[in-house]
């Protein structure tokens, strides 16, 4: 894994990589977690993970981490689209003047 792309092999045993959005670390359980996306589809899903210092992928496994990354994700998603709309001040909502 590197500071921009995760490489990550898929279930028929493909390496697929992956544009990394953003990584954080709870402090509570000490994991770290990586949300990722395929920048090659129409459409691209967000996944997450665990990660260990030497780049190993985990699966995250209980509904409460499963929570935590989602809370998190959504704050992600919110700080971007506040970004957009303070760049396009005083333009309308597709940033034209």
């Amino acid at each position: 894994m590197d500071e921009n792309t995760i490489v990550v092999t898929d279930e028929l045993g493909n390496e697929v990589e992956y544009e990394i959005l953003f990584t954080f670390e709870n402090e509570e359980n000490g994991h770290q977690y990586v949300v990722y996306f395929d920048p090659e589809k129409d459409e691209p899903e967000a996944q997450a993970a665990i990660f260990d210092d030497e780049g190993g992928l985990f699966p995250i496994e209980t509904p409460e981490e499963w929570e935590l990354v989602e809370e998190v994700f959504q704050s992600f998603v919110s700080e971007e689209d506040e970004d957009e709309t303070e760049y396009c001040e005083g333009e309308d909502e597709d940033c034209n003047s």
